[in-house]
């Protein structure tokens, strides 16, 4: 079952506020008193998050919600710096229970959902009032994301680990996919080294970065293929192939068939 937070009603949020923090090794703040529903997602490095006496160890690609009325202190205990994203959730205290804020916190893989939520929320909150209605809903769907006591999302979605730099270099890719993607520019992007990213995507995504572009261009091409009518040579320069050869080339390899082939078979209304 879904604990109370995870069934907030939006009129209960009072507000949501983002933001992130480099901390170097070896670092500590607190102890203070939490005053919202706060989420922390570590991006990078390794924290101890002491709350009330009891220490959760909380490490890169990891969350813990932080709940009001607890006395919180945090040690930087990585070797290397440790960076975060947080939320803040406001809300009317009497809208839960009161034996739910006093549940001890859970650390749990940050889903794809949720980094994408937050990555949201970073990027909208200057342009609106943390008490808008826009920033409450946004408030009220991180604690509608947190898992269940079953390890499942509230809102019924696997909540499987995620690498926040494997999705800034997905959302990348995404966008610049027409474009000359290079390793070293991916992973630029994503603020690893060219070689971390690599072994990230091979244990998130199940293959490298560069395949993983490929992969993406093709099924882009496939789209154009089956729902434009432009020439295989136009959609092969959109989508970033080097030319039509390495497109046709390319494209057999991933699916089994040719442009021609695959537009063919779609609009002969067959199934691929």
């Amino acid at each position: 079952m879904a604990s109370s937070r995870s069934q907030v009603p939006f009129e209960a949020v009072k507000s949501a506020v983002a933001g992130s923090a480099t901390y170097a090794s070896g670092g500590r703040f607190g102890p203070r008193r939490q005053r919202d529903f706060e989420l922390l997602l570590l991006d990078a490095g390794e924290m101890r998050v002491t709350i009330d006496g009891a220490p959760q160890q909380v490490k890169a690609g990891q969350a813990i919600l932080l709940k009001p009325g607890h006395v919180e202190s945090f040690d930087i205990t990585g070797n290397d710096v440790t960076r975060h994203n947080w939320v803040a959730v406001q809300i009317d205290k009497r809208s839960l229970p009161g034996e739910d804020a006093g549940e001890p916190p859970d650390v749990w893989p940050v889903s794809p959902e949720m980094n994408k939520l937050v990555e949201l929320i970073l990027t909208v909150q200057n342009e609106l009032p943390s008490d808008g209605a826009i920033m409450r809903s946004l408030g009220a769907a991180v604690l509608r994301l947190q898992p269940d006591a079953d390890g499942m999302a509230a809102e019924g979605t696997d909540a499987s680990p995620a690498s926040p730099a494997v999705e800034r270099a997905l959302a990348w890719i995404r966008s610049h996919y027409g474009k000359e993607i290079k390793l070293s520019d991916l992973a630029w992007e994503a603020g690893v080294t060219p070689e971390h990213l690599v072994r990230l995507f091979n244990k998130y995504e199940q293959e490298t970065p560069i395949h993983y572009v490929w992969r993406y261009r093709s099924e882009r091409a496939v789209e154009l293929l089956e729902h434009t009518g432009l020439p295989a040579a136009e959609i092969a320069r959109q989508c970033g192939f080097k030319t039509p050869h390495h497109f046709s080339r390319t494209l057999k390899q991933i699916t089994g068939r040719t442009p021609s082939e695959i537009r063919r078979a779609s609009w002969n209304g067959e199934e691929l």
